[in-house]
């Protein structure tokens, strides 16, 4: 009889562990998210094939964390250097850190021609927020004056396409997406657009302190466990002597 009690005490303790977690944890419950990417293509110009090529060394949070590629060639569009991208979540903090690298990036499209020596963006979450920047190096593109640390979203509209550098894009998730150059063509030349520098990260994943938050709740619900077998079990003992 007596294990008997124990035992359904145990369970007992298990339906509250579970109805407290459950009770504890918001409807969508993912661990911070990021990934990066170095450039990314799909156009379609006037009289030719529709061009799709990317993203270009991809990372997440999920692996691979890094991607690096030695160049790249999209004939008649876009060659670069090294590219890299990076993406990790600290799973201790919850702190999430984005980033994507280009060298020597050159434009040849008709609507577009010149280069960039070097293109960055990052994105960073942390339990304070989300924040983003660009940072760019050797502009050399027509009808084009924008410094190192361009502010978010500074536009820049031409003849045949619009330029935008440090495109910042809020999600309604709380996340946030970094473009350090995003080119939209114009109806005149083609449609579609291209993507240089993408690092997109956050919220940030809360930390699971054992005093507060979801470890408390946890820590309750394991306390229930030893607790209310125990209490079952001296309640049964003092029936028993009376």
């Amino acid at each position: 009889m007596r294990m008997r009690l124990v035992r359904r005490g145990g369970a007992i303790g298990a339906v509250v562990v579970a109805s407290l977690v459950i009770g504890a944890m918001p409807a969508s419950a993912a661990p911070g998210d990021g990934s990066a990417y170095a450039a990314k293509v799909a156009v379609t110009l006037l009289g030719a094939p529709a061009v799709n090529v990317g993203p270009l060394a991809p990372s997440n949070t999920n692996g691979p964390t890094t991607a690096t590629l030695a160049s790249v060639n999209v004939p008649g569009i876009l060659t670069t250097g090294v590219v890299t991208s990076s993406a990790t979540l600290n799973q201790d903090t919850g702190v999430v850190h984005a980033q994507a690298d280009i060298a020597n990036a050159g434009l040849s499209l008709a609507a577009l021609t010149g280069s960039v020596g070097a293109i960055n963006a990052t994105c960073d979450a942390t339990q304070a927020g989300v924040t983003g920047s660009s940072t760019l190096a050797n502009v050399s593109l027509p009808g084009v004056n924008v410094g190192a640390n361009p502010a978010p979203n500074t536009t820049v509209n031409l003849a045949l396409v619009k330029i935008v550098f440090n495109e910042q894009i809020p999600g309604g998730d709380g996340s946030l997406t970094v473009n350090a150059i995003h080119i939209y063509l114009n109806a005149l030349v083609g449609t579609g657009d291209i993507v240089l520098a993408q690092a997109k990260c956050g919220p940030a994943a809360p930390p699971v302190p054992l005093a507060s938050g979801l470890g408390l709740w946890l820590g309750l619900g394991l306390l229930g466990l030893v607790a209310v077998p125990a209490a079952l079990v001296v309640r049964r003992r003092r029936t028993a002597v009376a």
